[in-house]
């Protein structure tokens, strides 16, 4: 039987040998359509299903929809219906995207012309408007409404007008447009190339029947079989076998990777519709909290990805908090900084899609007997401050959020933190050494000296650190610094309290499980000592902050004592926000 099989595998061999050499006598190359060509060498790579024109390709190469010609300066250009001529960056075969330009640097105004309807390609996303485009005199003084679909368009404009884009589902009501006068209506845009000022944005393409080299090179294989008759099917279906359990590991990983990809895509940033938000929230059916600024859903994307959805309250003024959380957060990404996956403005509904982190905030913790043990308590600090630190110096500009405590802290499923919540953050520049307030920011219990009276000094990152100390003493003392609830009493300050015990070597009276649990508990205490000092200027940098934690507890001294100069103006749950004398505030 043995020898029967292997004259057979012979047999098979010697077949596909006749029918290699069948393939070079008639010229038939699998890969004669992935021949590349470029405009240059920095052009990308053009190979099937796009051709170049002027060259000579086979008959089913491609076709003429996916057609590109080398412009001035050897650039690479796609011409759409329509008489559109968009230069093109970058071509992702694997993902079937390409990224285009306009050659003008002014996309918005293709818009008039553009028609992907008769065209293989689409916007990368489904989210289109109906603008209608206005021309406006620059002396004119216009009110905005919604800033994601009312900004000029610089490269519209000229000299004494601007242009404005106005989407089909704005109010008639909010829009003031006096001395405008209507130029054209542009159906199913791509907004945000209007609204960001991009010169840029990823088109998608799908396969067309026509257009397949596969049908032609069937259509070969089909002829040469015929000569052959079934042995050809016979032996093809034996490679076919062979090349399939030779690469089963290969093709396992290639789906890990396509799985990685589609996973990631859903990770940009991306702004939805309302009802995208329905249908992620399956029709906000699974609430997660609710407060003053919204209701939080959990939500679950196609890709199975969980969110949190924060559906923001109308009544909360004029949309600052929402501008606020997707021009901060949207830009970063840190590992202790919580994820903006998208956001939603549609009307007058917004709402912000973050990533789920199952294990809720660090209050929930911190209150409960310190549940979390010492060293993740120590780890979860020295997370949230390279998380500040981040804010502070790690992006183009510097962000200080204003409202550090542990409601603000969410923990992943390994308990690692992340800061969220930028409703209150504000940017400035690294250089800029103060900033200015006309109102308090923050939450009572948290906010810096500085905040509440400029005597104390100016509102800057420092005050940042503040609320970091507070934060640090609080999960420590497994209690909050100040109790809301009791009003008129004689009950003690904590912060004031630990420092007198630290100041004369006393008990602290704290929960010490293993041995060197208690020097984990001296140093977040006298680090968050050293953060709440009065004076701003004595507050140290989250960088040294950072290197305080990491360090050993025994090498840190004694701040100064930080409540002998508080007097009345010691921080209390009585103080309400307050009007502070108005300075310009620098964006």
């Amino acid at each position: 039987m043995s020898i029967s099989l292997k004259m057979v595998f012979l047999y098979l061999c010697c077949c596909l040998t006749v029918i290699i050499s069948s393939f070079a006598e008639t010229g038939v190359s699998q890969d004669e359509c992935m021949v590349s060509q470029s405009c240059s060498l920095q052009g990308p790579p053009i190979h099937f299903p796009f051709r170049l024109k002027g060259h000579q390709y086979p008959d089913h190469c491609g076709c003429s929809l996916f057609e590109l010609s080398c412009g001035e300066r050897n650039q690479t250009i796609l011409e759409l219906p329509d008489s559109v001529k968009l230069l093109v960056k970058d071509i992702n075969y694997t993902s079937q995207e390409i990224l285009v330009q306009d050659p003008d640097n002014c996309f918005p105004g293709q818009f008039r012309n553009l028609n992907l309807a008769s065209s293989p390609f689409q916007f990368f996303d489904d989210y289109t408007e109906d603008l209608t485009f206005f021309k406006c005199p620059s002396r004119n003084s216009t009110t905005y409404y919604d800033v994601y679909s009312m900004s000029p368009i610089p490269c519209l404009g000229g000299p004494g007008f601007q242009v404005y884009a106005v989407c089909s589902w704005e109010n008639p009501g909010y829009v003031y447009l006096p001395s405008c006068s209507k130029m054209y209506n542009v159906a199913a845009a791509r907004d945000y190339l209007v609204n960001s000022q991009e010169n840029a944005t990823q088109l998608k393409w799908t396969k067309l029947p026509h257009c397949e080299a596969e049908g032609a090179t069937k259509k070969k294989l089909i002829v040469t079989g015929e000569s052959l008759g079934s042995l050809f099917l016979v032996t093809l279906v034996f490679a076919l076998y062979r090349i399939y359990s030779s690469n089963e590991l290969k093709r396992q990983h290639k789906i890990k990777v396509i799985k990685f990809l589609e996973d990631y895509r859903a990770l940009k940033p991306s702004r939805y519709s309302y009802n995208d938000i329905k249908r992620i929230t399956d029709g906000f059916k699974e609430k997660l909290g609710e407060g003053g600024y919204g209701t939080v859903y959990k939500g679950k994307l196609s890709n199975e990805i969980l969110v949190a959805v924060k559906i923001l309250n109308n009544s909360n003024g004029n949309g600052e908090e929402f501008i606020n959380e997707v021009g901060t957060i949207g830009r970063i990404h840190h590992i202790n900084v919580v994820r903006l996956i998208g956001f939603c403005s549609d009307g007058y509904r917004r709402a912000l899609i973050y990533e789920f982190l199952p294990n809720e905030s660090l209050e929930k913790f911190i209150f409960s007997n310190h549940s979390l043990g010492w060293e993740k308590l120590q780890d979860i600090a020295i997370g949230i401050a390279k998380g500040i630190e981040y804010l502070h110096q790690g992006c183009d500009q510097r962000i200080l959020h204003f409202d550090i405590k542990p409601h603000n802290i969410l923990l992943d499923h390994n308990f690692n933190p992340k800061i969220s919540d930028f409703g209150l953050a504000k940017l400035c520049s690294k250089e800029q050494s103060a900033v200015s307030m006309s109102v308090i920011r923050g939450t009572m219990g948290y906010i810096a000296p500085e905040m509440i009276s400029r005597n104390f000094g100016n509102v800057s990152y420092k005050s940042d650190v503040y609320s970091f100390g507070m934060l640090l003493i609080e999960m420590v003392g497994g209690r909050k610094n100040i109790d809301a609830t009791v009003k008129n009493t004689s009950q003690v300050y904590f912060p004031e309290w630990v420092y007198n015990r630290l100041d004369k070597r006393e008990e602290l009276h704290i929960p010490i499980e293993e041995e060197n649990d208690g020097e984990i508990a001296k140093k977040l205490l006298i680090v968050g000592l050293w953060c709440i000092q009065w004076c701003p200027t004595n507050r140290p940098s989250m960088k040294f902050v950072i290197q305080m934690l990491e360090g050993e507890g025994n090498d840190l001294s004694m701040p100064p004592n930080p409540f002998t100069s508080m007097g009345p103006t010691r921080t209390s749950p009585n103080m309400h926000q307050q009007e502070l004398a108005v300075i310009s505030e620098i964006e």
